[in-house]
């Protein structure tokens, strides 16, 4: 009874991570898409911008990762305006800072799930393996006690013992692929985000520069 019921355990928590690995990814998939979509549509509109007036009503129209990057540098520029020129702070620099630790923000937000995946990925062959081995062992105690060792009596222990493998095995692929496109688009976002963060810093910069200008 105890046996059969370790097995059953086994399989059933094999099942809940398949459940879980097919949530995770349905997920992450509509949320990409829907980050894709937006960033594109606000990056074209950031580069259709006229005036740096423009930008903060162009952000309040957007809540993608660019457009959060893009609050950051807008604060970090007013606050280097407010607090004026100073031999102790790098504008530059100070900028390059708040838009990198915003991007760091965004990337971590993004990536939830993934270490979900990683892990089903990596554990499900060892808990299909864990039953196998513990359905095969109790197969053989019981073949050694009953005293009968022909084929047809191992075979269908042994055989039952191995779905557990099987099934860890049918759980781990769909999690490592899923792990593998998901972990390439969050790469293209990086790249995305580092050169947004980029063109905004030049930006940035041309302003900030004719702004303490105005003010000398």
């Amino acid at each position: 009874m105890l046996d059969a019921l370790i097995v059953n355990a086994v399989l059933g928590i094999l099942v809940l991570l398949s459940v879980v690995t097919w949530t995770v990814a349905w997920v992450k998939v509509r949320q990409d898409k829907h980050d894709v979509r937006e960033m594109k549509t606000f990056e074209q509109s950031f580069f259709k911008v006229s005036a740096w007036s423009e930008l903060p009503g162009l952000i309040k129209t957007s809540q993608c990762a660019l457009a959060r990057i893009a609050e950051v540098g807008v604060n970090a520029v007013q606050d280097l305006q407010d607090s004026g020129p100073s031999v102790l702070v790098d504008p530059q620099l100070a900028l390059e800072r708040a838009l990198d630790h915003s991007m760091q923000e965004q990337l971590r937000t993004q990536e939830r799930g993934l270490s979900e995946l990683a892990t089903i990925g990596s554990i499900s062959p060892f808990v299909g393996l864990f039953g196998t081995v513990w359905g095969i062992m109790n197969a053989l105690k019981h073949i050694g006690e009953s005293g009968q060792a022909s084929i047809d009596v191992v075979a269908g222990p042994v055989g039952e013992a191995l779905i557990a493998t099987a099934v860890g095995i049918a759980v781990a692929v769909p999690a490592v692929l899923f792990y593998n496109f998901l972990l390439r688009k969050q790469k293209l976002r990086v790249t995305q985000m580092a050169s947004f963060a980029d063109a905004f810093a030049r930006l940035a910069m041309k302003h900030l520069s004719s702004a303490i200008g105005v003010q000398k």
